[in-house]
């Protein structure tokens, strides 16, 4: 047995082992422990070992669901390596490869590296995509056992700008529950198509594949379509020509600005693939697509000490945009991409146990009351969820229309 906590090898090992728990690490279960950790031992083997009292914290027998805490130490019994779950080859990259990488950092912090994306450079790879962020992360863990970022959201191929990939699966999944619970402020900017009546407001028009597309496309689909909602404001125009517009998604959807601004009249400026040849200026504009990641404001993950900060970075803008803004005589001073919604306050977790407690108390009640009705005239029947009496959602356009979804807001 080593007489020194050590740092997982995603390499078979014929010795005891003992692993101290970061605090990266703290909170997560045992299984996902050594799914992060040493990915090569599977759930079985991991379930075996607890079960024959094998793999110990602290000393003490556990199970695959309990919870770690940092500075605890777990013995971690020898062999178990599935060949069938071996830790993935880091690819190789060209020294062009890593200086691309290394070219698109703007910010390092001990949970993440935040990238400015170049446009024309995809996220995440595909069936004919081979050159892509995802495939580029290896040059951030160079060495053998070093821990390999990862994404933990995207943008588009065409859209440029801030990019966050974390360090540490633990920092992963920290960012990842604020982009899904919308604490993350994010906004575009971008250039688009003639100037909206309505200066500053918000599109709430609900998205879907459209169907024809395999997939590849999106639009406003009232019936059927996911909960879709941008809030959006003009910064500056150019005659009734194009306007420069600060974008904030309140949602996540796929293509949700570009289908959104093409929803009001507006695409924008480059986006061939929803505006079709009304998404071009003529003269000396660029035709690339004018879709910028500006600024993202996120809280990042709490420190051994129990202290988190807040992440705030911005992006410059790529060649393109930036001599278009010139050329149509826009100020850049104008606009410091301030997030347009307020803070969103997340709830503690006594705060998170209170609400569950009300309401298990509330479904209780419910029950109790349809119970008392039987034998005699039954009680219509509580539905749990929704509130009734929602805005309906706006119409859309017809696909390669010009009309569709009115913003709500006010003009100025």
């Amino acid at each position: 047995m080593t007489d020194e906590p050590q740092k997982p090898a995603k390499k078979p090992s014929d010795n005891v082992r003992q692993f101290t728990v970061e605090a990266d690490d703290d909170g997560v279960r045992l299984d996902r422990w050594f799914k992060r950790n040493l990915p090569q031992v599977g759930f079985n083997t991991v379930s075996r070992w607890a079960r024959t009292g094998q793999v110990r914290v602290d000393g003490a027998r556990a199970k695959p669901d309990d919870r770690l805490a940092t500075g605890q130490v777990l013995r971690v019994p020898p062999g178990g390596d599935d060949p069938r779950r071996a830790a993935p080859v880091k690819r190789q990259l060209t020294p062009a490869d890593i200086s691309l990488a290394q070219g698109m950092v703007i910010r390092e912090t001990a949970s993440a590296i935040v990238l400015n994306k170049p446009p024309g450079l995809a996220t995440q790879g595909g069936s004919k995509t081979t050159k892509h962020v995802d495939g580029l992360l290896d040059a951030f863990a160079p060495e053998e056992d070093d821990i390999r970022p990862r994404l933990v959201h995207r943008l588009d191929k065409d859209t440029s700008g801030v990019l966050l990939v974390a360090r540490t699966p633990g920092s992963a999944s920290a960012y990842a529950k604020r982009f899904a619970g919308r604490s993350a402020k994010k906004v575009y900017w971008a250039l688009v198509v003639g100037v909206p009546d309505v200066r500053e407001g918000t599109i709430d028009a609900p998205l879907a594949k459209q169907p024809g597309s395999g997939g590849e496309k999106m639009h406003v689909d009232e019936e059927e379509g996911a909960p879709a909602v941008t809030r959006y404001r003009v910064v500056e125009k150019a005659g009734n020509r194009a306007c420069w517009v600060e974008l904030e998604p309140m949602t996540g959807r796929t293509h949700q600005l570009r289908v959104h601004m093409l929803a009001i009249g507006h695409p924008i400026v480059g986006d061939g693939k929803y505006g079709g040849q009304d998404a071009f200026l003529t003269g000396s504009i660029s035709r690339k697509m004018h879709l910028h990641a500006r600024r993202l404001v996120i809280g990042e993950p709490k420190g051994a000490d129990g202290s988190g900060g807040k992440l705030d970075v911005t992006a410059d803008l790529p060649e393109h945009f930036a001599a278009s803004m010139e050329q149509l005589g826009f100020d850049l001073s104008l606009s410091d991409a301030t997030p347009l919604r307020e803070d969103i306050n997340a709830r503690s977790p006594s705060e998170k146990k209170q609400a569950a407690r009300q309401h298990a108390k509330q479904f209780r009640k419910s029950q109790r009351g349809e119970r008392r009705s039987r034998g005699g005239t039954a009680a219509p029947k509580k539905k749990l969820g929704k509130k009734s009496g929602g805005r309906p959602a706006k119409a859309g356009p017809k696909p390669g229309g010009k009309g569709g979804a009115k913003p709500k807001g006010r003009g100025r």
